[in-house]
């Protein structure tokens, strides 16, 4: 399936290049309206990424979060700075079907297999974002992609896949924000090796073309940002593509 995501930066829908704060493209949609159209246009999941409550969890839009899933019949999907059972639970608590676990996941694997268990493992995704090296071993970056966790996403798919894993989210960083399509090597190898793992890909899509590219990779779920909110395509027309392969 399309999953439209929005990014939000104190209430704003904005577009990271690669993680960077520092390379911040600003929209000015409303994120109510926005995933509206969406919802409207087919899309049965929404993704939504709080970077304000990534950078600092004591300032997580929580008001904001609330009222744009109280907007939406659709389901969705949040993350950004999860850390403790207590955010998990806030995040529940707004209406969300799932949290969506990065850096956390990575650091902190056992705490985050215990959430896994407490609330069952279809209410979790975790976001691995990767560093694909020369030699073709594929690391976990954690902290807003400015470290190398050392993990590879294998040993970490190896470890959750213990308490019934379910979601996985995806992100080739060197893809991220590009619109230059998707690394569809790495889906497809890791859809063969994983197949009990639903896995969502992200990053790089730019074109219809490009979601073509991943329907025969075994991803269950596709993320699109920036090129909806760049009109590269519509909503209707990435569903469209997606349902007639």
């Amino acid at each position: 399936m399309i999953i439209p995501a929005l990014d939000l930066i104190d209430g704003q829908v904005v577009r990271l290049y690669q993680g960077d704060y520092q390379q911040k493209t600003d929209y000015s949609f409303d994120p109510r309206e926005q995933f509206a159209r969406y919802h409207q246009a087919g899309a049965d999941w929404l993704h939504l990424v709080d970077l304000t409550g990534a950078k600092d969890p004591t300032a997580r839009q929580v008001d904001l979060i609330t009222e744009i899933l109280q907007s939406t019949p659709a389901n969705i999907q949040i993350g950004g700075g999860v850390r403790t059972e207590m955010d998990v639970i806030e995040l529940l608590n707004t209406g969300a079907q799932r949290v969506v676990i990065g850096s956390t996941a990575v650091k902190s694997p056992d705490l985050v297999k215990g959430w896994m268990q407490t609330y069952g493992p279809d209410r979790i995704v975790l976001a691995l974002d990767i560093h694909i090296d020369s030699d073709g071993t594929r690391r976990v970056a954690v902290s807003g992609w400015q470290q190398d966790s050392g993990v590879t996403i294998e040993a970490l798919l190896d470890d959750y896949l213990s308490v019934g894993l379910k979601h996985v989210l995806c992100t080739d960083i060197s893809r991220d924000g590009t619109l230059q399509g998707s690394n569809v090597a790495l889906y497809r190898d890791l859809c063969q090796r994983y197949p009990s793992i639903a896995f969502q890909s992200s990053g790089g899509i730019g074109r219809l073309e490009d979601i073509r590219a991943l329907r025969d990779t075994g991803v269950a779920g596709v993320i699109v940002g920036r090129a909806l909110l760049e009109g590269n395509f519509s909503a209707e027309e990435a569903i469209a593509c997606w349902q007639n392969g």
